[in-house]
């Protein structure tokens, strides 16, 4: 019993496959088992529906730890695998084949998933499904509070979820006994979350929050009910849950927990990263030249360090300049949470007249800037939460501030560029927006491709009139840096032994990240191994082909059409795009 949606499958680009005796003519368009594929899919994952926009199943909650949810993944992506082979994929087109080729690895990358035991760590303090549950239940979220109907799909998607968390404990009981258990420093970060959403009294529990803010169109008779509904929904079901779930973590799992930091120290946990190298790079590089990687990185990104200190005329060494940046009260300017959120906003004005000069492929979803939910931003990170499909919704830029005086800038042009605009924005919203694409294609997220455009697109500040200021430089460089050292420190704690101290110690000796952000980032690639891989690998990938195209086009090179070129085709994996891009290489030079 796994959970798909946060396991790592073997790679597999391109499968050979043979017509069986049908005749083309006797099957349907392809396109149809594309969207088939789609439907059947947001049936099994509702919530991935929910993101979408899709409503039709706001009201479900399935419970992905059991047995009889992996049987039903397991024969769906049994079918399409079996669908596909029936035709000859040499006589489709272009954009057909590159959907083909897509299909073939999401169902052998659903089925490989299968392999490993994941259901018995269901509940980790950066990516678990409580959060997810938080972030829907807070009201501002995806889940929809704007008609009667949508309240009451809440009530039952919230018992979908209770369900899930007595199986939560059930399997994390059976991981104690095989000793596939989280580390202890992460089981103390969750239990205070568990416990936030166990507070008491009903009326400031966050479950609560929907029915403090009825939209006009609920009217005063379904108010009086739901009213009543919530309290006894959050005093009978959720307040009880989260409090037996958090004596659980208390007084069973954290006495149990383990001292290793990385996952290669539990059963199976060597193959398990190796297949997350696999699906978080979309690339065959192993754990050790990762590592390698990592540190030849670093060593470069010092030097460019290196000649900012000398620009600001700071003249100790680099790790006490770290420190001068991380303490600069001169970069903690804020007093309130919204100048926070209005900088960023300034920074996209400051940008947009440069856009046009690089991208003429632009999204039509809007754009906004939010503060994290307080339940969540302790732990949480700076990232975009994207907008519906139809893009009713905007894309959302969150900004954790937890403590505002503490807040430093100095990267702020960096991070607007990775999260927002030309970042994740830009690429999430095209692919949605992207009318040639089937439409299981929209959603889909491969960490190489999306994580390595957002660090790409870090790299255009310069040409996007940003970065004069040679702090949010640094920023810039300090960003690339925190994305090489995750190379060392993620091989380094799951299959080099390091532990959680080792990894904390080496980021503060080559970053400037303060130590509270530093240890929360740890924590959050010993919960997530293999994630933090994606970015520099796909950044590193981009740069390479932006280089090969610029030599070999010469003069014909457009930086536009290059944009769209890696852009057009929404999230892929890394060998289809350097396929992509050698093609339109290919065919500009013949052109001549």
């Amino acid at each position: 019993m796994k959970n798909i949606r946060s396991l790592l499958l073997p790679l597999l680009f391109v499968i050979s496959c043979q017509p069986k005796v049908e005749t083309m003519e006797e099957l349907p368009p392809i396109a149809e088992v594309f969207e088939n594929y789609y439907q059947e899919r947001l049936a099994l994952y509702p919530l991935d529906a929910t993101y979408a926009g899709d409503e039709r199943y706001n009201d479900l909650f399935p419970n992905d730890l059991t047995a009889a949810f992996e049987n039903k993944v397991e024969e769906m992506f049994t079918k399409y695998k079996e669908e596909l082979t029936k035709y000859d994929k040499s006589t489709l087109s272009e954009e057909d084949q590159m959907s083909y080729d897509v299909l073939v690895w999401e169902c052998d990358m659903g089925l490989a998933a299968l392999a490993f035991d994941t259901e018995l760590l269901p509940v980790d303090q950066f990516w678990s499904m409580h959060l997810t549950i938080g972030q829907l239940a807070s009201g501002s979220s995806v889940q929809p509070f704007k008609t009667t109907v949508d309240y009451d799909n809440w009530l039952n998607r919230v018992d979908g979820f209770m369900a899930w968390c007595d199986t939560a404990m059930v399997n994390m009981r059976n991981g104690m006994e095989t000793g596939v258990v989280l580390p202890k420093s992460l089981i103390e970060k969750v239990i205070p979350q568990f416990a936030d959403f166990a507070k008491e009294p009903v009326e400031e529990n966050l479950f609560y929050t929907p029915v403090l803010n009825f939209p006009e169109e609920v009217g005063p008779d379904s108010q009086s009910r739901l009213e009543k509904a919530y309290y006894k929904m959050v005093a009978e079901k959720v307040i009880p849950k989260f409090k037996a779930f958090n004596d659980f973590m208390v007084n069973e799992y954290l006495p149990v927990g383990r001292e290793t930091s990385g996952i290669s120290s539990i059963p199976n946990g060597e193959a398990y990263y190796n297949n997350r190298i696999k699906y978080y790079t979309t690339t065959t590089m192993t754990a050790d030249e990762i590592f390698e990687l990592g540190k030849s990185e670093v060593a470069r990104l010092s030097s460019e360090m290196e000649k900012v200190k000398s620009q600001v005329g700071f003249e100790g060494d680099l790790k006490s300049f770290f420190d001068y940046v991380r303490n600069n009260k001169e970069l903690m300017p804020f007093t309130d949470p919204q100048q926070v959120i209005d900088n960023f906003n300034a920074i996209h004005e400051k940008m947009k007249p440069q856009l046009s000069q690089l991208f003429d492929l632009t999204p039509k979803t809007a754009f906004v800037v939010k503060r994290t939910e307080e339940f969540r931003e302790a732990s949480a990170s700076a990232e975009y939460s994207p907008g519906s499909l139809d893009g009713t919704r905007p894309g959302v830029f969150y900004v954790p501030i937890p403590d505002v005086s503490a807040y430093n800038t100095y990267s702020d042009e960096d991070l607007f560029l990775h999260e927002a605009i030309p970042g994740h924005h830009y690429q999430i919203s095209l692919q949605q927006e992207n009318t040639k694409l089937p439409s299981f294609r929209k959603t889909l997220w491969y960490s190489a491709y999306g994580e390595g455009w957002a660090l790409y697109a870090e790299s255009l500040g310069a040409e996007l009139g940003l970065y004069d200021d040679p702090y949010q430089y640094f920023g810039m460089l300090g960003a690339e840096m925190h994305r090489a050292i995750r190379l060392v420190v993620d091989a380094g704690m799951h299959t080099k032994g390091w532990t959680r101290e080792e990894a904390i110690q080496y980021s503060l000796e080559n970053e400037a990240e303060s130590e509270a952000s530093i240890i929360s980032e740890i924590e959050r690639y010993m919960a997530g191994p293999g994630q933090a891989l994606s970015y520099k690998i796909g950044q590193l990938k981009i740069r390479q082909l932006r280089a090969k195209a610029e030599k070999e086009l010469g003069d014909k090179f457009d930086i536009k059409v290059f944009h769209n070129k890696v852009l057009e085709s929404g999230c892929i994996p890394l060998k289809l795009l350097e396929n992509k891009i050698d093609q339109w290489i290919a065919e500009a030079n013949l052109s001549e």
